[in-house]
């Protein structure tokens, strides 16, 4: 290992698992290297799809839901203005 080698400090991002190589003396990163991708099983990626369905799903009742909810109060006001309108 040489002299320059020594200086750099070994750090492993707590997110990523990144492991970085900085110069304390400028703070820039030396090198990174990331880590090796994880193989996922057949049954894991469709149990992820499974999920990820489901949630567009429900995401798309809720919208749907608050969207029927925006109109139902629109029809309010718009009756109570018409209300006002015939007493006027």
């Amino acid at each position: 290992m040489s002299a320059d080698e020594k200086k750099v400090i070994e750090v492993i991002c707590p997110c990523c698992q990144t492991i970085l190589w900085v110069d304390p003396a400028t703070g820039g990163v030396v090198r990174f290297e990331k880590p090796p991708k994880k193989k996922e099983s057949l049954d894991d990626l469709l149990f992820k799809e499974k999920k990820k369905k489901e949630g567009f799903a429900t995401k798309f009742e809720a919208t749907a839901d608050l969207e029927k909810q925006k109109l139902q109060r629109a029809k309010e006001k718009f009756e109570k203005e018409i209300g006002k309108l015939d007493k006027d």
